[in-house]
């Protein structure tokens, strides 16, 4: 059963880690596992609330898709403040409170039957990650199905066995860069935009998925129309200083926009002429 919604929305579901995985010296996968008979019932792009008594709350991208929950979920957690530094210090077994799922998330359904392009940087990979396991778990809905991902190093790579078993795949097309590499590094150098010239897509048969920094949305867009890419089918994901999640507060507002219950997924054409949005 999922959990029950009066009680998500405002109480948290005390939850156990069941594995505390280190990807890089800043980032950790936690795998959270709830209350016997109790499953999230997420959508790929929604968020949780994990909170930490006596320290507080953060808002949290679920990275793992529904397609694989298994009674299970994914926190990519990056180390960045007191609740994200007090989960780092948590071992297997400790207890956390969860509520949510929160926000729209990605239709997915609406983007079977066309390509899909994922365009993620740095720890956009974490939410864009359920999007793409689970288009991957159904890859006969799509036709083509490609992922462009960068990082600042190659020691910043986020699910790297996952990034070689999707190059090693003959049904994506996978391209990888990172902004400065290192004496071991082979592949491509340079922002995320570089490897926009390794593709080409039929823009009226295509939906584009964008997930990363602020700053990477303005040229990474700039790309996606200009291979003319409609606007209602680019989708970008915001995360923007979301606190009660079921847009009491006010924190994450933009204009008449809430990034936890009207997002955190919009499409440009939701956003474009939204002072602050992009």
């Amino acid at each position: 059963m999922a959990i029950p919604v009066n009680d998500s929305i405002y109480v948290p579901t005390p939850a156990r880690i069941a594995k505390a995985e280190p990807l890089t010296a800043m980032e950790k996968v936690l795998t959270i596992e709830l209350p016997h008979g109790v499953s999230l019932g997420h959508r790929p792009g929604q968020f949780v609330q994990v909170s930490l008594f006596g320290i507080g709350e953060a808002p949290i991208s679920i990275s793992s898709s529904p397609s694989r929950s298994n009674g299970k979920f994914e926190l990519c957690v990056r180390k960045v403040g007191d609740v994200t530094g007090a989960l780092h210090a948590l071992n297997e077994g400790a207890t956390i409170g969860v509520r949510g799922p929160f926000g729209a998330g990605f239709p997915i359904e609406q983007f079977k039957g066309k390509d899909i392009l994922f365009a993620a940087g740095g720890l956009g990979l974490a939410p864009a990650r359920s999007v793409i396991n689970q288009a991957l778990d159904e890859r006969g809905a799509f036709h083509r199905v490609i992922i462009l991902y960068g990082a600042k190093t190659p020691d910043e790579l986020l699910f790297k066995d996952e990034l070689e078993a999707w190059r090693q795949r003959d049904d994506i097309e996978f391209h990888v860069t990172v902004d400065r590499g290192d004496t071991e590094w082979q592949g491509n150098v340079g922002v995320i935009t570089t490897l926009f010239p390794k593709i080409a897509v039929d823009p009226h048969h295509t939906v584009a998925i964008t997930i990363g920094p602020p700053i990477m949305y303005k040229f990474v867009l700039m790309e996606l129309l200009s291979k003319g890419i409609p606007e209602d089918e680019i989708w970008l994901s915001l995360e923007r200083r979301m606190k009660c999640g079921v847009g009491k507060c006010g924190h994450c507002q933009i204009n008449n926009l809430y990034c936890c219950v009207n997002g955190p997924s919009f499409t440009y054409a939701q956003l474009k002429g939204v002072e602050e949005a992009v």
